[in-house]
């Protein structure tokens, strides 16, 4: 059960509203960690704003979605797993990477881009930074703009799990996703 009540729209005051609406008119998560952020409507709307940025490009859905599931897993992020391994799947990204994951082995990825995107995002969880070697190869195959993109989404989805875990919003009672041990 989350540690904060759940504002429902009717209650919110109206720069809440205001924020809530246009997040849900476009598309934009206003569940989860987001529950949190709405007491705060312009840091609502600026998760929301980098959200959206980091959607529109350059990483492809797929390459985000394995930072972000890399990134659950190291939180050990409830609701930030089920609702990314949720999206993997429906992305086609096969169950057997979202289980590697999961349950902390290293997925078979056959494209170098997804498999660069996992690397960084899992250095960066494990080392809080990323070695000359690692820089040097991630650079090679993703270029510099998308390197900044990997890690920029990255930390921005770290903020999502810390989120969601300070405050145990979970994921719905009857769709729990476990995470593995």
């Amino acid at each position: 059960m989350t540690r904060i009540e759940i504002i429902d729209r009717a209650d919110m005051d109206p720069e809440q509203a205001l924020v809530h609406d246009a997040a849900k008119a476009n598309g934009g998560p206003v569940g989860g960690p987001f529950y949190a952020y709405i007491r705060i409507p312009d840091l609502f709307q600026v998760a929301q704003d980098m959200r959206a940025t980091l959607g529109s490009g350059p990483l492809t859905e797929r390459e985000r979605l394995i930072v972000f599931m890399v990134v659950a897993r190291h939180w050990n992020a409830r609701y930030p797993w089920f609702a990314q391994s949720r999206n993997a799947l429906a992305n086609g990204i096969d169950c057997e990477i979202v289980d590697a994951i999961n349950v902390r082995e290293v997925p078979a990825l056959s494209d170098d881009r997804e498999r660069v995107s996992y690397e960084v995002a899992r250095e960066l969880m494990e080392t809080k930074k990323l070695s000359d070697a690692s820089y040097a190869a991630a650079e090679a195959v993703m270029g510099e703009i998308n390197l900044i993109a990997l890690v920029a989404a990255s930390g921005q989805f770290v903020m999502t799990c810390c989120t969601a875990n300070a405050f145990e919003v979970d994921p719905p009672a009857d769709q729990p996703v476990p995470l593995g041990d």
